[in-house]
């Protein structure tokens, strides 16, 4: 059942929660995306299987969440997750981060390090406003993003993807690349070959750039961005059972 969660700063996000046995699981989903996805429901009919805790959410302006997708920036996300993980769970928790949920995740690492006991990433996607859009973007797409305050990239999902000014800048305050980043904790890390989104070289420089006795980099063959074939969500499950054996206590 869906319920509902109105932050410090006023973001009213959705969530669904499943009491259990701990270290707790917690679903970090990606940009645009929200927690009806494959991969987040997988995990919960997994934990409910297994009898452990477990919650997803979406965050602002994503899903079943109040406010509107193009408001929202890094911060804003990050925001919401570090709330739901303050007001929704006990005790540390396993952080599964899909794509911008990987940088969300490493954001939390970061922030409350103490709450965390472990890290599984799939996909991760760190930096990416900065070292995929504005990498990307022409001269004239950053002339129209500075001037007009937004820019339209066309989907393959649909309606034209809108860019803010504000996301881009804040991105560049998020940043987990530029600086150390110790992972003191099970991390495992999940990607795709064939992952067109995010590429190989990305969690080659995640997987140099963090420190901590035990981190993992998985990588599966042939499979795409998205990571949701039954053997690829059965990888996910496997990983995570990994990682709450290795978990300190």
């Amino acid at each position: 059942m869906t319920d509902y969660l109105t932050t410090d700063a006023g973001r009213r996000i959705a969530y669904e929660r499943l009491d259990g046995q701990g270290p707790g699981v917690v679903f970090l989903g990606g940009f645009r995306s929200d927690m009806q996805g494959s991969k987040a429901v997988h995990l919960r009919d997994w934990a409910a299987a297994q009898g452990r805790a477990f919650l997803r959410f979406d965050y602002s302006g994503h899903g079943a969440s109040d406010g509107a997708f193009e408001d929202g920036c890094i911060a804003d996300w990050a925001a919401d997750a570090r709330a739901a993980i303050g007001a929704l769970t006990d005790g540390p928790q396993i952080l599964v981060g899909s794509s911008m949920g990987g940088w969300i995740s490493l954001l939390m690492a970061r922030a409350i390090p103490d709450r965390i006991a472990g890290l599984v990433t799939i996909a991760a996607a760190p930096d990416f406003t900065e070292r995929g859009f504005w990498a990307g973007f022409s001269a004239e797409q950053r002339r129209v993003l500075a001037q007009e305050g937004c820019v339209a990239l066309p989907s393959e999902y649909g309606e034209p993807l809108i860019l803010t000014r504000r996301l881009i800048e804040d991105g560049r305050q998020q940043l987990v690349l530029d600086r150390p980043l110790d992972l003191p904790f099970p991390v495992r890390m999940l990607q795709g070959t064939a992952d067109e989104d995010v590429p190989v070289s990305w969690a080659m420089d995640l997987l140099d750039h963090v420190t901590g006795e035990d981190v993992r980099l998985t990588l599966v063959k042939g499979a795409d961005h998205r990571f949701s074939s039954p053997e690829c969500l059965d990888l996910i499950v496997a990983t995570i059972g990994e990682v709450v054996q290795n978990v300190r206590v």
